[in-house]
């Protein structure tokens, strides 16, 4: 018996997937991968990537996830792989899933193609195309996993950085533990969204919570007393704890005109005095 070529093999599994692909997608709509949707939609799911598989079968690239046929269904996976929940071992859940896949595609293929000369041929190919698509599912589960905690330290990095109105004209920043450069530019675009909506005149920069300032912190701090200079206010450094400015003399850090004071209260003090109030004991003491 001559063993059929790799596209003669290609093309007889493309016509088995066309000829089985409603007893395909019947069987896959069943399966954990479309439970997202209803049946209706698993069913127009299972079609659609059913097509895009047998499409990259045809072409000879079952085993190339940047193949024209499942670039037609990447957009479907993304958004499958999406709506899933995933439990902490991604890479095995993703292959059990595919394994659901691939039971009735090997199944219905050795039923047919039992003593055929293609049979195990045809099932490398069909089991390689079944591969790929986990491939591009796991990516895209893992990219969406990337863009969710991105998207949460965002979140988390704009509460941890609130501007605080302290008085007409005074805004408050209270930065607390490490200051990378994400929060520092999340902490200077709230300040001078703050500082141009209230028409501040003074914004005070609290570090007590800043566990340890080295020269990457102090630069931002200046970055950030420069931008609120910039827009118009003046801006005020407290919490310089004493621990804190004998590292800055020791590290040789000079922030130059910025006015620091140790104290939240003290700057806060500092601010009303830089616009002709002060605070007093009224007659009742």
């Amino acid at each position: 018996m001559t063993t059929p070529t790799d596209a003669e093999i290609n093309s007889i599994v493309s016509q088995f997937l066309d000829r089985h692909g409603e007893t395909i997608v019947g069987e896959w709509s069943g399966a954990q991968f479309f439970q997202g949707s209803d049946h209706e939609q698993a069913v127009l799911d299972g079609g659609e990537v059913l097509a895009g598989l047998r499409r990259a079968v045809s072409a000879g690239e079952g085993d190339n996830p940047e193949a024209a046929g499942f670039a037609d269904i990447r957009t479907l996976l993304q958004a499958l792989a999406v709506q899933q929940e995933h439990n902490t071992n991604l890479v095995s859940q993703t292959a059990r899933q595919m394994s659901a896949l691939k039971k009735p595609l090997l199944w219905l293929w050795h039923e047919e193609q039992s003593g055929q000369g293609a049979e195990s041929h045809g099932a490398a190919v069909l089991s390689s195309a079944v591969d790929t698509l986990g491939l591009i599912l796991l990516d895209a589960a893992l990219s969406a996993g990337r863009d969710t905690i991105a998207s949460q330290r965002e979140q988390l990095a704009e509460l941890s950085t609130p501007v605080i109105n302290l008085w007409e004209g005074i805004l408050a920043i209270p930065l607390i533990g490490t200051l990378d450069t994400m929060r520092s530019q999340v902490a200077t675009e709230s300040l001078l969204e703050a500082i141009l909506d209230q028409q501040a005149k003074v914004a005070i920069l609290d570090i007590t919570g800043v566990p340890t300032v080295d020269t990457m912190v102090a630069q931002h701090l200046l970055r950030t007393a420069l931008a609120a200079r910039l827009m118009g206010a003046e801006c005020v450094i407290s919490g310089i704890r004493p621990q804190i400015a004998h590292t800055m003399v020791q590290l040789g850090i000079d922030l130059g005109d910025v006015v620091t004071r140790a104290r939240l209260s003290d700057a806060f003090q500092y601010a009303l005095g830089s616009l002709g109030l002060t605070i007093g004991q009224d007659a009742a003491g």
